[in-house]
């Protein structure tokens, strides 16, 4: 039986969230209010990225009442993917409150407008049910104290809860070499050692997914390649080891050993890293980028970029060049240059002496996210940081400049988003690492383990 008939009222938020929002209700109606509509205007001048957001929903609205060609005071049907797929309309709201709001509750407000709407939708359709859709938490709440139903925007939501997502790593049992030891393949190719297996764990693996196995005999690999009925993996390099320094560093648990190896990889193009603050993500993908850098020469040079969402309070205008406004938001970009100048300095040399902090910085290029879109980076190791910051349409853009030869990292902690709206399971840190996990190209590790210090690790602990 077809779920009955609904009425969506949508937040301006939603739309500036999502600018396709009204085409994911299915066979529902959607409601956009003339308060919605001022909001929208309001907020179509500059450069942001809400911005463009808001003058991409202005001309789709547009689009579709010049295709609907006249009276759209019964509403405009919404675009079907295909004939046979119903769908609902678009109306337009237009009239005013008549719904009497609590004393507490001002009219002139949009959020209250936008409550007292919905109250005179569900009294005008009595057998249907209307509901406000919000990214707004606090307007939700108010919703729900008058009764009125209100929901997230969640179309864009990748998982349902953000502990299911991808590690990039998995333990194997006890009994794996039994169970799929009997037809295993092992072969060498140069320094590197392959095996092939088959069995009903090789169907579950995606590329470039790190096993590990404790115990009597420990072992770390990485999967290659995922045949019909098998899958080839490779021993895993072993950035712990003194011999295998990158940029005088080495890798302090199993996951920075994972991490590594995908830094390090040729054959990786894209590696997003998550993680607590100081589990290693930045530190580990300089040095990578470092060694690439200047001793491989395998990219031109560094470009590290970030959302620039203050915490605190903000600090106002930023005068200056570009990198120089960008400056205080990349203090872990400083912090973690000193840390590898010191370790790269007593390890290399004299080139290590002639690698000085300032020609560091002449390869290392700090970039502001505003200034991304258009440009094709080619040879170029580009690093974006605190990634969880930003919505998958935004990490898009980023990911789309990428140009033959170049390697693009996003490092992360899902549990730390300044983003108004954004959530663990709508970050567009969370929708690459879920999107991407089947690319043989690319590859995740989630760092597990603190090595700062151990006040650090204590304080972690007992705070």
């Amino acid at each position: 039986m077809k779920e009955k008939k609904k009425i969506f009222v949508l937040d301006t938020n939603v739309l500036i969230h999502d600018p396709t929002a009204i085409l994911h209700f299915h066979h529902h109606d959607v409601y956009i209010p003339i308060v919605v509509l001022e909001e929208l205007d309001a907020a179509k001048v500059g450069m942001s990225e809400a911005a463009r957001n808001v003058r991409q929903v202005s001309r789709f609205l547009d689009d579709l009442i010049e295709k609907a060609k006249g009276d759209i005071s019964h509403g405009i049907r919404l675009p079907a993917a295909s004939a046979d797929i119903e769908t609902g309309r678009l109306h337009f709201y237009m009239e005013a409150v008549h719904s009497h709001l609590p004393n507490g509750l001002t009219a002139d407000s949009p959020d209250n407008t936008l409550l007292g709407i919905t109250l005179d939708l569900g009294k005008s359709h009595p057998q249907r049910e209307v509901i406000l859709v919000s990214k707004d938490v606090n307007l939700r709440i108010k919703a729900h104290a008058l009764g009125i139903l209100a929901e997230d925007y969640i179309n864009d939501q990748v998982l349902e809860d953000a502990n299911l997502l991808y590690s990039g790593a998995e333990r194997l049992d006890p009994d794996f070499w039994g169970a799929h030891g009997k037809n295993m393949k092992s072969w060498k190719e140069g320094k590197r050692t392959f095996y092939r297996f088959t069995g009903p764990k090789a169907k579950g693996w995606v590329p470039n997914q790190f096993l590990y196995a404790e115990g009597e005999r420990p072992f770390e690999a990485v999967v290659r390649k995922i045949e019909e009925k098998a899958a080839v993996i490779e021993m895993a390099k072993d950035y712990t080891n003194e011999s295998n320094k990158v940029w005088g560093i080495n890798a302090r648990n199993r996951e920075q050993n994972f991490a590594l190896n995908l830094l390090m990889d040729p054959d990786i193009d894209f590696v997003t890293l998550l993680g607590q603050a100081g589990t290693g993500k930045t530190l580990l993908t300089l040095a990578a980028a470092l060694t690439q850098t200047f001793e491989t020469k395998r990219y031109t040079e560094i470009i590290m970029t970030r959302m620039t969402v203050p915490v605190g309070e903000d600090i106002g205008f930023l005068p200056g060049t570009e990198e120089e406004k960008m400056g205080p938001w990349m203090g872990a970009l400083e912090d973690n240059l000193d840390v590898l100048h010191e370790t790269g300095t007593q390890e290399h040399g004299s080139w290590g002496r002639a690698a000085t902090h300032d020609l560091l910085r002449n390869r290392i290029h700090v970039k502001s996210l505003n200034f991304m879109r258009g440009r094709t980076f080619l040879k170029k190791f580009l690093i974006i940081d605190e990634a969880q910051n930003l919505s998958p349409h935004q990490l898009k853009t980023l990911i789309t400049r990428a140009g033959p030869g170049s390697k693009i990292v996003c490092l992360g902690n899902i549990a730390q988003i300044d983003t108004p709206y954004l959530t663990e399971t709508t970050s567009g840190l969370t929708y690459v690492v879920d999107r991407f996990k089947q690319w043989e190209h690319s590859g995740h590790v989630t760092l597990q383990r603190g090595e700062r210090s151990r006040l650090a690790d204590y304080a972690s602990e007992i705070l």
